[in-house]
């Protein structure tokens, strides 16, 4: 009854926004094709097409180190063959965001320290993809979109409710040991995942990402299997445990105990993908630069 009533307070203060963003038409039109078995690069492609700044983007990132592919991609459509079509998918998520919130009323410091906590997790969360499979497979490119959204809630927050977002930085302003996520539950009555979630499932993001964003902090809540939301937990974790001096304000906390196991790792993994996470944090300057980060 409770978790309900804390649902509807969230859809009516995300309902309420005025000038939300929403993706471009683009985005939703990838989601649709993706899905279909018959789908060609031809057609993703002329899609995109019809979109010539993110097909700019989707070259951009295709040709970046994140990829670090041995040739150059001249076309959209090569990049569509040679990256697959899931990863164009998830290439234009990530472009849409990091575009819709730019430019927003947003103090500059706050907003070069959540893209780069944003992008430090996405980084993670794709090394975790790649090296953690005890329960099935996950994409790397979909987690690494889960963890670049995990926090998009924080952004609606920050964006688009100023007097609730006031009431949270003088309450975290007076303690410094609770995670941000409970301060936010006991000022404003719900929290960002919470908010993040509810968006995600308006701007209709793939289910499983949704998840993850709606349970990155309380992962073994959710009734389902899928582990996305417990490499978002791990990633989150790993990142501030990683760049700590860009986390003065904002403890790092320690991830849950059944997390660690459903996912089966130690602390001294944890320590092991915090090394990686910085050599491959070193391929994220392309995205840096259209956050329009310093």
């Amino acid at each position: 009854m409770i978790a309900e009533a804390i649902d509807n307070k969230v859809k009516r203060v995300v309902s309420s926004i005025r000038n939300l963003p929403t993706p471009p038409i683009v985005f939703h039109q990838i989601q649709k094709v993706i899905g279909d078995p018959n789908v060609s690069a031809a057609h993703v492609a002329s899609i995109l097409a019809e979109d010539p700044a993110m097909s700019a983007k989707v070259l951009r990132l295709t040709n970046s180190s994140f990829y670090g592919l041995a040739r150059e991609v001249e076309s959209v459509k090569q990049a569509v063959v040679v990256i697959g079509f899931e990863a164009i998918k998830n290439l234009v998520l990530s472009a849409s965001v990091l575009d819709m919130f730019k430019g927003k009323n947003i103090d500059q410091e706050y907003h070069d320290r959540f893209w780069r906590h944003s992008l430090s997790t996405a980084f993670c969360s794709r090394t975790l993809a790649r090296k953690l499979n005890s329960h099935g497979m996950v994409d790397p490119d979909a987690a690494f979109s889960a963890g670049l959204l995990h926090d998009v809630g924080k952004l609606v927050i920050s964006c688009f409710l100023e007097e609730e977002y006031l009431q949270f930085k003088q309450e975290r302003s007076e303690d410094k040991d609770s995670p941000d996520f409970v301060i936010e539950e006991g000022v404003l009555g719900y929290n960002h995942a919470q908010i993040g979630g509810f968006l995600g499932e308006q701007w209709k993001i793939p289910q499983k990402l949704m998840e993850a964003i709606s349970y990155h902090h309380h992962p073994q809540l959710h009734e389902s299997d899928s582990p996305v939301a417990f490499i978002v937990h791990l990633a989150n974790h790993v990142s501030k445990k990683t760049f700590a001096d860009d986390y003065r304000n904002t403890p790092a906390g320690v991830p849950e105990p059944q997390v660690m196991e459903y996912m089966g790792v130690t602390e001294d993994d944890l320590d092991g993908y915090s090394e990686l996470l910085r050599e491959e944090y070193l391929k994220a300057e392309t995205f840096m630069q259209m956050a329009g980060l310093s």
